[in-house]
């Protein structure tokens, strides 16, 4: 049997166990949900008939109550107790079909009782059951009685009949508590049943799902043994021969997976066998070949060596010419750059001094502007000066005419004390006139000698700018000289590094011949020693390669 098929069976019998417990714990959980179903549906069934017996006497009751009530009302007139009577009745009725069918669901339910115990308790409900109808027909007898008193109009009989009815309503009032007593008994008896019931579904449960584990241990067990055995053969075989022992017992063959997987493991050991001989036989020849390239190579190294050294010290004495030329050249430019820089630098200096000869022009002028606006503004504090002479006249004259107005108003008495007041002010006014004017001649003075100081320092500058200029033109005239030279100079250096140039043209091609002869004789013999080398590492694979072949075990 293939494996596939020995793990197809397997699981299906896996499977097979899940579905059977599935179903025994559903018929499981249904027996359960059945035994409560059944257990409440019964016990509310009586307990509701029950009710209705007590409800239905209650009825007669208060009916036969109000019958008597309206008879002493009316003093026993005649068709006074039609209505509850009729009444009455309905309640009986009900009240004994309540208690037909409690009988017949109490001798029902006694005999397919789920439990002795649930059986005993429905038959003693029955026995109750009996009881309260032996008591309702005395409560019917009484009740008839009492109502045909009333009709015949004789009250003391229908009253004489109360005690008898008194005491057959204690009693049915007992049996029927009796009877709620036994109901609820029994629903304990059916809520114990239960639990027998579930704690028995659940241990069976518990049991099928233990032995399905153990069946699917078992079967495990039984599939694994039979899959890792052949295995673990094949896994020593194929150890030995990763060891390269290939002359051992062949693997093992068969239908399935495994022994066709032996025969393909036979096949390859095969090829392993033929790869090896065939390469022992062709190591050896090998071996041959890589002499005869070694001895040919090192030969041909030897004089390309020779070669090689010659053309060196050739090329290191033409390298050490064109070095010198290189550094003749090289002294050459950095002298026509630096001619080319101070030529340059006198140039911008050139400039410089056009510009400064034109900066000091302006300088020149502008100072003329500012000596001739420093005259003016000089003219102006003058004209300032004759204002605040006039402003101080003014303010002397306001005193004069305040102190005469205050004597004025002295003479006048009281009728010019207000003039006096005004006379004051006048005065106040005056006098801060005077004051301020005393400052601003002070602040006008200070000015003047500014300005004065001013146009001293504004002379000045312009006779140094003058100065200034005259000097700026002898300098202009020699850098003018100097940069004329400068480029004279470079010039000279510029025949001189063509010159230079040429010859160091000549030299570089030379040169340039030289470093092609080194260059393909050092790829010679580089070549010649990766030749060697290659041929040293064919001797090295060669070895290995027979190291490998006489790994294995033929």
């Amino acid at each position: 049997m293939s494996i596939s098929n020995r793990l197809i069976i397997g699981f299906g019998i896996v499977v097979a166990l899940l579905v059977v417990l599935g179903f025994y714990g559903v018929a499981q959980i249904e027996r359960v949900r059945d035994t409560t179903g059944r257990i409440v549906s019964r016990d509310l069934a009586m307990i509701r008939e029950v009710a209705t017996i007590s409800d239905a006497q209650a009825e007669m009751r208060a009916y036969r109550e109000d019958m008597l009530r309206d008879a002493l009302a009316s003093r026993g007139a005649p068709g006074s107790i039609g209505e509850n009577e009729r009444l009455w009745g309905q309640a009986l009725g009900r009240t004994t079909d309540a208690l037909r069918r409690a009988d017949a669901l109490a001798e029902q339910f006694s005999s397919d009782a789920l439990s002795a115990e649930r059986s005993e308790a429905w038959g003693r409900q029955g026995n109750l059951l009996d009881e309260l109808n032996a008591e309702l027909l005395g409560i019917q007898s009484a009740s008839e009685r009492q109502f045909a008193s009333v009709r015949n109009g004789n009250l003391s009989d229908a009253l004489a009949q109360e005690d008898e009815l008194i005491r057959h309503r204690v009693e049915f009032a007992r049996l029927v508590r009796e009877v709620h007593a036994v109901a609820d008994e029994g629903v304990e008896l059916g809520q114990e049943r239960i639990t027998a019931v579930y704690n028995e579904s659940r241990i069976s449960t518990f049991i099928a799902i233990l032995v399905a584990l153990a069946i699917g241990i078992i079967v495990t067990f039984l599939l694994r043994r039979s899959i890792i055995a052949p295995v673990q053969r094949f896994m020593a075989f194929v150890e030995r021969v990763g060891r390269g022992d290939l002359s051992g017992e062949p693997a093992v063959t068969g239908t399935d997976e495994i022994g066709r997987l032996g025969v393909t493991l036979n096949a390859m050991v095969d090829s392993l066998k033929q790869i090896a001989v065939q390469n022992r036989e062709a190591n050896a020849n090998l071996g041959a070949a890589i002499a005869e390239i070694r001895a040919s190579s090192q030969e041909q190294a030897a004089g390309v060596e020779e070669q090689l050294a010659a053309v060196q010290e050739t090329a290191a004495t033409v390298d050490e010419i064109t070095h010198a030329g290189a550094q003749v050249t090289k002294r050459a430019q950095e002298v026509i750059a630096a001619a080319q820089t101070t030529a340059q630098t006198s140039a911008d200096g050139l400039r410089a001094v056009d510009e400064t000869a034109r900066v000091m022009d302006a300088i020149r002028e502008q100072a003329e502007i500012v000596a001739r606006n420093i005259v003016a503004l000089s003219e102006k504090t003058q004209a300032i000066g004759d204002i605040i002479s006039t402003v101080n006249d003014v303010s002397e004259r306001s005193h004069l005419l305040a102190l005469n107005a205050a004597i004025e108003a002295a003479a006048a008495g009281e009728s010019g004390r207000s003039f006096a007041v005004v006379a004051s002010e006048m005065k106040v006014l005056a006098d801060q006139a005077k004051d301020a004017t005393v400052q601003v001649r002070s602040i006008l003075g200070d000015v003047q000698r500014g300005i004065n100081t001013s146009v001293m320092l504004t002379e000045e500058a312009v006779k140094r700018v003058v100065a200034g200029k005259e000097r700026t033109e002898i300098t202009q005239r020699t850098i003018g000289e100097i940069t004329s030279r400068v480029q004279e100079g470079a010039l000279t250096f510029q025949q001189i590094v063509a010159s230079t140039n040429q010859q160091q043209l000549g030299i570089e091609q030379v040169m340039s011949a030289l470093q092609n002869i080194r260059q393909a004789s050092q790829q010679t013999a580089a070549g010649t020693r990766q030749l060697n080398e290659a041929a040293g590492n064919l001797a090295t694979l060669s070895q290995q390669l027979q190291a490998l072949a006489d790994r294995y075990k033929i």
